[in-house]
């Protein structure tokens, strides 16, 4: 389940005021690439509309065991088989009571016995609540039959008290729902490094060279190939973006510091993927106080930075190597150019100043080649795009080891 691109996921939403985060919840499965189907009991309905998770999921809600328009072809029986995983959120205490004894008196509670996916629960109730005996030991029933708890924090609740029973938040549930079952991942035992992020190379104490790269792309390929089971090494550099759970992070400035950090890191690594807008020329001169505008002409003399790429395809044991090409003009021919000239397995090119995608963007498209085939992205969201492209990564790393190119 680690990558939930494609993956078919019920969400059930049951009472409570932390309903309202599982609208977001929803939101983000979706720009991971997974389906998602909504079921809502009768009291979640007091506090967020179906209409809210229709819009949010794109499809109908499910609030009724007894609907007649899919129950000849028993249709809760069909949203149970279709599911590959089932998370509860919020989970009251009401509802956790009733799947701990089996009960099937509504349309989740149902889906919970009929539904051979892995069930995950996200209690939400009130600290004192939480902390009832009655409560915990339907917890602890449910723990027995490896049904998987997750939360609940800790922090001042919607009825002013603080403790444990708040729901975890979206991210969270998120970050969950991709790890559980990264060990069935061919990559477990891969250690992949990536480099995300631009660089930015020194002029004065004020003034650098730079580019327009956020690392988006770089670091949802690295949460990607983490949620796929990897030991991921992200070497990035400047960017605003939090570091991702579960992910080795190495903070660097310069093209040469990102230089020093892969080979330092290398050892080991099975993917090396260079994702990383690294500068192609670094000031031969770094002034030591800021220059100062004086009306004349100002030249910098630029010289080529450290090749990173090519210098880890071209290493004693090098890793299955994909580059990224951002380009403006002629894409294949300079994407293929690259991927020969520096001896790497694959490419990832995408067309950037066109308006849509690229830097800064939260969307891209992406023409990926290697020695023998080629396949092209649609624009689509990065973190889903980042998803697909992994797949394709651990698809022809498998294809090596077995050709023995590897």
């Amino acid at each position: 389940m680690g990558n939930l691109a494609d993956k078919q996921i019920i969400v059930g939403v049951t009472g409570g005021i932390a309903a309202y985060k599982t609208a977001e919840l929803v939101r983000q499965l979706r720009r991971a690439g997974a389906q998602v189907r909504v079921v809502m009991t009768a009291a979640a309905q007091a506090f967020v509309t179906p209409l809210s998770f229709q819009a949010l999921s794109g499809h109908r809600v499910y609030c009724d065991m007894l609907d007649t328009e899919h129950e000849s072809a028993m249709g809760h029986i069909e949203l149970a088989r279709w599911a590959h995983c089932l998370l509860i959120a919020p989970a009251s205490a009401d509802f956790i009571a009733r799947i701990a004894h089996g009960h099937a008196n509504d349309l989740l509670s149902t889906l919970c016995l009929a539904t051979p996916a892995d069930l995950f629960i996200a209690p939400a109730m009130n600290q004192q609540m939480w902390r009832n005996a009655a409560v915990q030991d339907n917890i602890d029933i449910l723990k027995k039959r490896n049904l998987r708890i997750l939360g609940p924090a800790e922090g001042e609740q919607a009825c002013g008290d603080t403790g444990p029973g708040r729901m975890q938040e979206p991210f969270e549930l998120l970050e969950a729902l991709s790890l559980a079952s990264a060990s069935e991942s061919p990559l477990q035992d891969c250690k992949v490094l990536i480099t995300a992020g631009p660089t930015q190379e020194p002029i004065d104490p004020v003034r650098f060279i730079s580019n327009r790269s956020s690392g988006k792309m770089g670091y949802a390929l690295a949460q990607a190939m983490r949620d796929r089971g990897a030991q991921v090494v992200l070497v990035s550099g400047p960017v605003s973006r939090p570091p991702p759970p579960g992910i080795d992070v190495i903070a660097v400035r310069t093209a040469e510091e990102m230089y020093q950090a892969v080979i330092q890191a290398l050892a080991g690594v099975n993917i090396f993927i260079g994702s990383a807008a690294v500068a192609d020329y670094t000031p031969a001169q770094q002034y030591a106080e800021k220059i100062k505008k004086n009306g004349s002409v100002l030249e910098l003399d630029l010289r080529p930075t450290k090749d990173i790429l090519g210098s880890v395809a071209t290493s004693a044991a090098p890793p299955f190597t994909v580059g990224f090409a951002a380009e403006t003009t002629q894409l294949e021919k300079y994407a293929r150019g690259k991927l020969e000239n520096k001896q790497i397995d694959m490419i990832a090119a995408n067309q950037v100043g066109t308006g849509r995608g690229g830097f800064y963007s939260d969307e891209n498209s992406l023409l990926v080649i290697w020695k023998g085939g080629s396949q092209v992205f649609a624009m689509q969201n990065k973190v889903s795009l980042a998803q697909r492209l992994a797949d394709l990564i651990v698809e022809r790393y498998d294809e090596h080891k077995i050709s023995g190119s590897l």
